[in-house]
């Protein structure tokens, strides 16, 4: 179980029912309750979540000539 800190408690806690989510900005965190307070505790893990490689686009095909006239 991870652990936080609860700002109600004042104290170092394990975080009950710990979920781990992706902010916006991409950054890992773990969102949870105080077993004790019942508060919501929220932990910011270290590093970036990883995205999954973009697919690479496939190759524009190359433009036919035109008939000339």
């Amino acid at each position: 179980m991870p652990e936080g800190y609860c700002v109600k408690c004042k104290a170092k806690k394990e975080i009950v029912n710990a979920v781990e989510e992706t902010m916006k900005n991409g950054r890992k965190a773990i969102k949870g309750k105080c077993p004790t307070c019942n508060t919501v505790m929220f932990k910011i893990l270290g590093g970036k979540a990883t995205a999954a490689p973009a697919p690479t686009p496939a190759p524009a095909p190359e433009n036919p000539t035109l008939p000339s006239n």
